[in-house]
């Protein structure tokens, strides 16, 4: 595909996804979302990507929804863009069986704040923010933001953050467990590289079934959630990783992971 709206690049088993729209904050239209969308599935269907970085160009990670495009009277109404923008994200996101990061390298408000909190492992610059903003133009949060949330942070934190539209800096944000980790901006790059890297020589299909098994405990019960990491548990012994991690352990030497 021909992007014209995020870059994408392939470098040692991660793939980048780089929002470019900085001059609007890389907020989202429907021609990036569309161009998110397809990376994300060639993330999922190249054997050789073992891990994801979604991250933003400029001064910021994501504004959120491009307001000229949602107040556009020939162009998309809400639900549209809902069901068409990020929604589709958000499951891409959470059903890819590879580790994804978020690098939040500015501010992240509404839908860009919560795309950023869909994905496995959040890292941002101690500059960055994250907003809530819906409630300033009399919105509700979405991109699963009333979902993830209130379970990142609690019911009480995630209510009044939504209803308040309160920023919060990122080491608030890592304080409270909204994210994994505030990093120094001049280090930030180098730290998300080090992340990325490590989790592309990881076991990917252990590392796809314990996500999985994440996403099913959001709903399941004790007795579910036990069976399902029963049978997870045997697909993964399956693995020539898991015979790899073995060996390496009996024999004294670092494993040596392929992701299948």
């Amino acid at each position: 595909m021909d992007y014209q709206h995020i870059a994408f690049n392939t470098t040692g088993g991660v793939a980048t996804i780089k929002l470019n729209r900085p001059k609007v904050f890389n907020s989202f239209n429907q021609a990036m979302a569309k161009e998110v969308q397809a990376a994300l599935d060639d993330c999922k269907d190249t054997a050789t990507i073992r891990a994801v970085v979604l991250t933003g160009e400029g001064r910021a990670f994501c504004a959120g929804q491009d307001l000229q495009e949602a107040t556009d009277p020939n162009g998309p109404d809400m639900s549209t863009i809902v069901q068409q923008t990020y929604n589709p994200i958000i499951r891409r996101l959470r059903t890819i069986e590879k580790p994804i990061v978020a690098a939040v390298n500015g501010v992240a408000a509404g839908a860009g704040a919560n795309i950023a909190l869909a994905c496995d492992i959040c890292m941002a610059t101690e500059s960055a923010s994250f907003i809530q903003a819906f409630s300033k133009i009399g919105l509700i949060p979405d991109s699963g933001g009333t979902f993830i949330l209130p379970r990142l942070i609690g019911m009480q934190k995630a209510t009044a953050l939504m209803m308040t539209g309160e920023k919060v800096g990122a080491r608030d944000a890592e304080a409270m467990g909204m994210i994994y980790k505030a990093i120094a901006d001049d280090l930030f790059a180098g730290e998300v590289q080090k992340m990325a890297g490590y989790l592309a020589q990881m076991p990917t299909r252990g590392l796809g079934l314990t996500k999985r098994l994440l996403n099913t405990s959001l709903n399941n019960s004790l007795e579910a959630q036990l069976e399902a990491e029963d049978i997870a548990q045997t697909e993964a012994g399956q693995t020539r990783d898991y015979q790899e991690g073995v060996n390496a352990f009996l024999e004294k030497r670092k494993p040596e992971f392929r992701g299948m």
